[in-house]
């Protein structure tokens, strides 16, 4: 429950429910053919649930062997896969069949190719470097109730540049938020992009922009508005190399500043504020917005673009994933899309429409009017 939503009335489960749960009625579906299905399709799912872990190890490890990228190469034996890796050869063909139970991997003649969900990691954007990070997070859930008491987590070291400006100076801490965020924010950016047309837009300002990734994405595929972007002093840099790598720098301007300490420059007709709310508490989340609505033009546009809960009816991306990253930084919380909209409100916007997305597993757009 959100402090949007009204209290539910506690009910005891119903009847159906406490037949489920009884051993007797399992026991009993188990034996007949109608049902024997669902209870072993509801047996595996709850197994899913018990070996999760597991498998995203498995997918860890994989990926940190860079072995998808070895057998794209050619298929290649246990042995072959192994030289190298301090792996015995018996235990790297465990592994290889671990992903072959996952669909990464094929198995044939004693020999691994890969699978086409194997081929598709590879063909993400930042999925590599998201996977390669989460040792941390896994870290963290290793005590999932220190997490939900909010109690100090590594993850919320790994990106201290959440709690201001001052904690971002270090170069080497704003390099690593820099390219773990570039790495990953094509697909945020294609997907967002594909939701709303800022061809018509004059200027975006692209606040929280990290190393100018979005923006590189939008002047490639808009030629029209003139890209700005304002983000910590310690990213400017990374964020010129990537304006000067797209061939934008004449189209594109830098303002180092932190939206928590400092005035949203003016001028743009365009706002875009992608994967920075969730990295945030309620009370700065409305701080911004109210100064992105005192920034932009009568009619000014802001985007919003990050991953959401399901608010009224949760699921997988937004519930089971986000909702628990977002805890383990320590700063934020993944929102649904009305929650977001009614800040929106309280910020001033009055029309706001729910672009909506393909894939809530990268984001989920938002379109607002001031």
């Amino acid at each position: 429950m959100t402090a949007l939503e009204p209290p539910a009335r506690p009910r005891r489960a119903g009847w159906a429910t406490r037949l489920v749960a009884s051993r007797r009625f399992q026991t009993f579906c188990a034996r007949v053919p109608g049902l024997r299905r669902i209870a072993r399709r509801d047996g595996e799912a709850l197994f899913d649930l018990v070996a999760g872990f597991v498998h995203s190890q498995v997918l860890w490890a994989v990926v940190e062997l860079r072995l998808a990228h070895r057998l794209f190469e050619a298929s290649q034996s246990a042995e072959a896969l192994a030289r190298g890796t301090g792996i015995p050869a018996a235990r790297m063909a465990a592994l290889c069949d671990a992903a072959v139970a996952l669909g990464l991997f094929c198995k044939r003649h004693g020999t691994y190719s890969l699978a086409r969900r194997g081929a598709a990691m590879l063909g993400v954007p930042g999925l590599e470097a998201m996977v390669s990070h989460h040792s941390v997070l896994y870290r963290d859930l290793s005590d999932p109730l220190g997490v939900l008491r909010g109690e100090e987590t590594e993850l919320a070291r790994f990106w201290p540049y959440v709690f201001g400006a001052a904690a971002a100076e270090a170069p080497d801490v704003a390099a690593r938020y820099s390219r773990l965020m570039t790495e990953s924010q094509a697909l945020v950016a294609e997907e967002t992009l594909s939701r709303v047309d800022l061809s018509g837009a004059s200027e975006v300002l692209d606040v929280g922009g990290g190393a100018g990734a979005f923006l590189a994405a939008l002047g490639a595929r808009h030629s029209g508005p003139h890209l700005h972007l304002f983000d910590l002093p310690a990213v400017a840099p990374a964020a010129a190399r990537t304006f000067a790598e797209a061939g934008l720098s004449a189209r594109a301007r830098i303002t180092p500043g932190s939206f928590r300490d400092d005035r949203l420059p003016e001028g743009a007709d365009t706002v875009t504020l992608v994967r920075v709310l969730y990295d945030h508490a309620d009370e700065t989340v409305l701080a911004l917005l109210r100064a992105v609505h005192t920034a932009l033009p009568e009619g000014g546009r802001l985007i919003v673009s990050e991953p959401m809960t399901g608010g009224a009816a949760p699921h997988r991306a937004g519930d089971a994933y986000f909702a628990f990253y977002c805890m383990a930084m320590r700063t934020g919380r993944a929102r649904s899309p009305e929650e977001i909209v009614a800040l929106l409100r309280r910020a001033g916007f009055g029309r706001i429409r729910d672009a909506g997305t393909t894939r809530p597993f990268v984001t989920h757009v938002l379109d607002a009017r001031k």
